[in-house]
């Protein structure tokens, strides 16, 4: 509907004319508006939103410093692929992958790529994964028709949508009441000449907790030797990449293991970037499939590029790259501390309530608490993460777990950088009241059940 132009003039200088208005959401608007309006028309809008110093649920970074904001600000413009007019950046891409081999520990020279997150990575290292098997069958004299993944029900998502993209057999390994992770004993009986790898995680999303890794490669070496079955490891690193390295630095679970072949991890979870950046990193050259690489003439420049988008921006790899600088091994340890301390002090100030049953709390974890009610009560988890949200804003997530550990329902407070002691004190009081709360009137209404929002978030 057309806007009078006097309702304009006086909403110019008096404030924004959306206040009485509805905003555009079912067409395309015939005219435009200012700027002023635009803006705070979305910043409106954004008002509704969840308060991400609040959101215990998410893994992503959700601050940085004002200088890595500036960077960030200034290079939205810059289209990352074309490298012939932006050389520096493709430049600093090579230093955050040659910088992250070095942290993983790669015996040598090696490659890699910057991705949309640990998603795309993990596409990009399964499917090179599948290719070089193919390429090894090729070469025996054996079928390519039935390639099959090997990993656990504690990955992410995107490992069974790559199986399903891709047309490989996902053997998933179940998990079990109290066993949350898996290892070697899990992984052996589904292992033949089909397998064309075994991805493990490094920090799970449910628990926090890392697969057994050294085990599930020690498994593979004895293939390997007794077999003649060559099947490489990839780590799913993208929430642990980040963090084994400066919590845990003699827990060897990269490529100082034999089988170890790829890694990815998120720079946008504990690499403290934005979204959304991820990186992927190969042992070595030869282990990327080299079908996978295009060399491509774009621009007056010839690249070799295998990524499975194209034009993206370059602000978060240069901010990852501003991190890498910024912090050093000494800030990330400096970092990953303060957290994993918080995160402790949250377990104890939830175990002192009589309330809750800590979750794997003395092994290798992620800077987060994973606890469940001990005991029967009127509520259960759902209540308490519902209650919580509507009394103090707070999101910590309760989910079940995965088969064939369904029937468990857990939470999950994550511990980010911008968590100081003052909001773990409150949080831990906040989920105290929330409990007396829901002893008082008899768990959530069914009516707010229904509304609950039950995944383990990303």
């Amino acid at each position: 509907m057309a806007i009078p132009s006097e309702i304009n003039v006086v909403a110019a200088l008096y404030g924004n004319r959306f206040v009485t208005q509805e905003v555009p959401s079912r067409s395309f608007p015939d005219a435009g508006m200012t700027a002023v309006d635009a803006m705070r028309l979305v910043a409106e809008d954004l008002a509704l939103e969840g308060d991400p110093g609040r959101n215990l649920a998410t893994f992503v970074t959700t601050w940085m410093e004002p200088e890595a904001q500036r960077i960030i600000a200034d290079n939205l413009h810059r289209n990352f692929i074309d490298h012939a007019e932006y050389p520096r950046t493709a430049e600093i891409e090579q230093r955050c992958i040659r910088m992250l081999a070095d942290l993983f520990h790669a015996p040598g020279e090696t490659t890699g790529a910057r991705t949309q997150g640990s998603s795309e990575a993990i596409m990009l290292g399964a499917l090179s994964l599948k290719w070089n098997w193919r390429t090894r069958r090729q070469a025996e004299g054996g079928s390519t028709e039935h390639p099959n993944l090997v990993f656990g029900g504690d990955v992410h998502v995107v490992w069974e949508k790559f199986c399903r993209y891709f047309d490989v057999e996902p053997r998933i390994v179940p998990l079990q009441p109290g066993k949350y992770t898996i290892g070697p004993e899990d992984v052996a009986p589904h292992l033949d000449e089909n397998t064309i790898g075994v991805a493990a995680v490094l920090g799970t999303t449910f628990t926090g907790h890392k697969d057994d890794i050294v085990g599930i490669n020690d498994l593979l070496v004895q293939v390997k030797q007794e077999r003649g079955l060559d099947v490489p490891l990839h780590i799913d690193g993208a929430s642990g990449g980040f963090v084994w390295p400066f919590l845990y630095p003699d827990s060897p679970w990269d490529f100082r293991l034999e089988q170890v072949r790829s890694i990815n991890v998120s720079g946008h979870k504990f690499g403290l970037v934005y979204p959304g950046i991820g990186w992927l990193v190969f042992r070595e050259v030869a282990d990327l499939a080299p079908d996978l690489v295009f060399t491509e003439n774009y621009l007056g420049k010839t690249d070799a590029t295998f990524t499975l988008n194209f034009s993206t921006g370059s602000a978060m790899v240069l901010a990852q790259y501003y991190n890498l600088v910024r912090y050093g091994r000494e800030g990330y340890t400096y970092i990953m501390r303060n957290m994993q301390e918080n995160a402790r002090a949250l377990g104890d100030l939830l175990e002192a309530t009589g309330r809750f049953e800590l979750i794997g709390r003395d092994e290798e974890q992620l800077p987060l608490v994973a606890f469940l009610l001990s005991g029967e009560q009127a509520y259960n988890e759902f209540d308490i993460a519902w209650q919580l949200s509507a009394e103090r804003g707070w999101m910590v997530p309760a989910y079940t777990l995965p088969p064939d550990a369904q029937d468990i329902t857990i939470m999950r407070a994550l511990v980010k950088e911008t968590m100081s002691r003052e909001h773990v004190d409150t949080l831990a009081r906040d989920i105290e009241e929330a409990c007396r709360t829901l002893t008082a009137k008899g768990g959530a209404h069914e009516s707010e059940r229904a509304k609950m929002v039950t995944g383990p978030g990303h």
